[in-house]
C-alpha cells in the first residue's frame, strides 16, 4: 500500500514511517529535513520502501511538489497522514501576528492545501488522517500558553468533519485523531522537564494501525487519544 507521511523526520511521524515501512508498505516521507529523512532511510534499511522528500509545507509550491513526485513515481496513496504541526508556547499578550501566520500556516492552511493537490491521485476507499491534539478538542482542559496551538488544531478538526462530507462521493474517508501528550521533541521543545505518559513511538503504533483499520469505523470523526480525561 502507499501512504504519505508529513512531519517524517521526528518524533511520531518519524516512527510512524518507520512502523509502516516496517510491515511492508511504500511510504513517501515528508519533511523539511533532507538529512534526517535520509538517516531515517538507513536505519530502517533498504528493504523498506521508503521515499525520502525534503519539502517545506509552509512554501506555497511545495504542494505541487509532493503531488509532482506522487505522480512521476504513479503512486496511489490510500493513505495520507497529514503530522506535520507547528507550536508556540507563549502567554497570550505576548504572541504576534507571524507567530498567529505560522501556526496556522502549517496546522491548517497546509492540511487543505496538500489534500487539494493528491485528490486526484487518491483512490477510492483512501484515508486521510489529520493528527489534531487534545488542545483543540472541545471541552478539553486547555494549558495557558497554548491558545494558537489549540486554536488551530480546532480548526483543523471541524476541517476533518467538513472534509469527510466534501468527499463522501470519491469514497475517500477522513478522520482526526486529538492526541494527547506523547514524548517528542516538539513536545521538549515547548515544555521543558515534562514526562509524557506515552512515548513517540506507542503513540505512532497507535495512529499506524488506525490509518490502516480505521476507516472501515469511522468517517468525518474527532477521535480523543488520550489516558487522560478531558
Amino acid at each position: 500500500m502507499d501512504i504519505i507521511v508529513t512531519g517524517a523526520s521526528r518524533g511520531i511521524g518519524r516512527e510512524l514511517v518507520k512502523i509502516l515501512a516496517g510491515e511492508g508498505h511504500r511510504v513517501l516521507a515528508c519533511a523539511r529535513s533532507g538529512k534526517k529523512l535520509l538517516e531515517l532511510q538507513a536505519e530502517v534499511g533498504e528493504a523498506a520502501q521508503i521515499i525520502p522528500l525534503a519539502v517545506d509545507l509552509g512554501v506555497s509550491d511545495s504542494y505541487d511538489s509532493v503531488a509532482k513526485t506522487v505522480k512521476q513515481l504513479e503512486l496511489n496513496p490510500m493513505v495520507l497522514i497529514n503530522n506535520a504541526g507547528y507550536l508556540v508556547s507563549k502567554p497570550f499578550e505576548e504572541l504576534h501576528a507571524n507567530d498567529f501566520e505560522q501556526t496556522f500556516n502549517i496546522n491548517v492552511k497546509a492540511v487543505f492545501l496538500l489534500v487539494q493537490a493528491l485528490l486526484p491521485f487518491m483512490p477510492k476507499g483512501a484515508h486521510i488522517v489529520n493528527i489534531g491534539s487534545m488542545g483543540g478538542y472541545q471541552g478539553s482542559a486547555k494549558f495557558p500558553g497554548l491558545s494558537l496551538y489549540s486554536a488551530a488544531k480546532g480548526a483543523l478538526a471541524v476541517f476533518t468533519e467538513c472534509l469527510a462530507e466534501e468527499l463522501k462521493d470519491e469514497g475517500i474517508k477522513a478522520n482526526c485523531l486529538a492526541l494527547g501528550a506523547a514524548q517528542t521533541e516538539m513536545l521538549a521543545e515547548a515544555f521543558p522537564g515534562y514526562k509524557a505518559p506515552l512515548s513517540a513511538a506507542e503513540m505512532a503504533s497507535f495512529v499506524a494501525d488506525f490509518s490502516l483499520h480505521g476507516s472501515k469505523f469511522f468517517n468525518g470523526k474527532i477521535l480523543p487519544v488520550s489516558v487522560s480525561t478531558p
